[in-house]
């Protein structure tokens, strides 16, 4: 009987760390850095348990129903840590980890595939059609992210009223976007992002046309694995987001004490290191598609899952602060990760204008996010 470790599997083994930081925190009351970690390498198997409990959920329910659970819980495990985030005042760390989920997708989890895939395969090809409708998409969340930037710099902070209002009716737009989005792909042009099953002696996945959601693609990665039970699939679903949140409020509570010992500020945790803890499971399946030579659908989850954060999480938490925050939660991000956000979605629009990615420009890529790391690293603590 063939036997082997697969990458969720393997994932798996980290769950030993959800006892851990509890016994740190708890019992052993040890150093916010160590409780750091190890809250944060646990939430990484519990983000793979829930998709994969989405994913059952959505091949029970059908396609069209399936397809808007696929899109509302694609991006759960972000949220819940930004929702645990956004009840303690830790807005800048909120806004940090939209950005760094945004330009983490585009930058490293896309270039991580192009170079993967690239060294495998000289050409890689995507459909360019729906490649270039998430490419808009993308730009519509820059603008959303830009304009009160801009706003705070012409009327300084006499108008924060005015500031507040325009970041909250941002948000509504951004939203009804979103939602319009989600019936072009699901009802009027549900053909260009469902793909036929190729017969590929080199993949075991079918293939995905661009703009598919994160966790439609992720589904048809694990479309040769056994369908859960209903009731497998909510109990796993509801159990994974309720330690996901314990793990969130361990993860928050040490980030002042982790980053004033790591000598690391506030947006770089945020940019960098939560934003790839929410988005590790959702990684590891990207890079192992493009190394299937099934790019349709490395670059679904990585342009999917970057729409659904700009256009459905960041509005979401706006509107969530009005209820559980300290006070509201405007959209006005600093200058570099408005930068940011920017060259990410502007690069991204220019790969997808050939339909095809090869592994320089994955070098290319991770090149932009290192250099852009640096620049969040070296911002004034």
């Amino acid at each position: 009987m063939k036997r082997f470790i697969t990458s969720s599997n393997a994932l798996l083994l980290l769950l030993v760390f959800i006892p851990v930081a509890l016994l740190l925190e708890h019992v052993l009351h040890g150093d916010a850095v160590w409780v750091f970690i190890t809250s944060a390498v646990a939430i990484v198997p519990l983000a793979g348990l829930m998709g994969r409990a989405t994913e059952q959920l959505a091949h029970r329910v059908g396609a069209g129903l399936g397809g808007l659970l696929n899109a509302t819980f694609g991006n759960a495990a972000e949220l819940i840590i930004a929702g645990v985030a956004l009840s303690a005042g830790y807005y800048d760390l909120v806004k940090a980890s939209l950005t760094g989920s945004i330009i983490g997708n585009i930058l490293l989890v896309f270039g991580l595939s192009a170079l993967v895939g690239g060294l495998r395969f000289p050409v890689q090809k995507f459909n360019r059609t729906a490649a270039s409708l998430g490419s808009t998409m993308l730009v519509l969340s820059a603008i959303g992210l830009l304009v009160p930037a801009i706003f705070h710099m012409l009327v300084g902070t006499e108008q924060a009223l005015d500031e507040q209002t325009l970041s909250l009716e941002i948000a509504i737009v951004l939203m009804a976007s979103y939602l319009l989005s989600l019936l072009f792909t699901l009802r009027t042009h549900s053909h260009l992002y469902t793909g036929p099953v190729e017969d590929d002696t080199h993949s075991d996945a079918p293939s995905a046309k661009i703009g598919a959601k994160p966790a439609q693609a992720s589904a048809m990665a694990h479309a040769d694995e056994a369908v859960w039970s209903t009731r497998r699939s909510l109990t796993m679903l509801i159990s994974s987001a309720a330690v996901i949140a314990l793990m969130s409020e361990l993860l928050v509570g040490a980030v002042e004490g982790a980053a004033e010992v790591l000598g690391m500020n506030e947006v770089f945790i945020g940019v960098i290191l939560v934003a790839i803890v929410g988005n590790a499971a959702e990684h590891s399946t990207a890079i192992l598609m493009a190394a299937k030579n099934k790019m349709d659908i490395a670059f679904a989850i990585a342009s999917g899952s970057s729409i659904q954060i700009a256009l459905f999480v960041a509005p979401l938490l706006v509107f969530l602060s009005y209820a559980i925050g300290p006070a509201p939660m405007d959209l006005r991000f600093t200058g570099l990760e408005v930068f940011s956000v920017g060259i990410s979605v502007g690069i991204l629009a220019l790969i997808a204008q050939d339909g095809e990615s090869h592994w320089m420009e994955g070098v290319q890529l991770l090149a932009v996010y290192a250099i852009l790391a640096l620049a969040f690293f070296y911002l004034p603590v």
